[in-house]
């Protein structure tokens, strides 16, 4: 189910950095250098796939920019909420 404006409000101001991009959420991660990048976006991956549920991101030399937002259901879920908070917790953990 999508997530409304009113749903969506509280839950942003939980999740540090994200915002609504285009209708998606969104977050810019720095890294050290382009290798430290990868990696994270390594282990993200990994847990995306066990979650079945797969950002869109791209990587420029030490920066990953992330947009999560549900296909089949047409926006922003529980799930991308769910995995912005992995990924948090991902990028929390990591040695820069």
């Amino acid at each position: 189910m999508i997530l409304s404006s009113e749903q969506l409000a509280p839950l942003l101001k939980e999740l540090n950095e994200w915002c609504m991009k285009d209708e998606k959420l969104f977050r810019v991660l720095h890294f050290k250098d382009f290798t430290k990048a990868i990696e994270f976006m390594n282990q993200v991956a990994i847990t995306a796939e066990t979650m079945d549920h797969h950002p869109e991101w791209s990587n420029v030399y030490n920066k990953v920019e992330i947009h999560l937002v549900t296909h089949s259901e047409g926006g922003v879920t529980r799930l991308d909420i769910d995995l912005a908070r992995e990924i948090d917790s991902h990028f929390n953990s990591f040695k820069l």
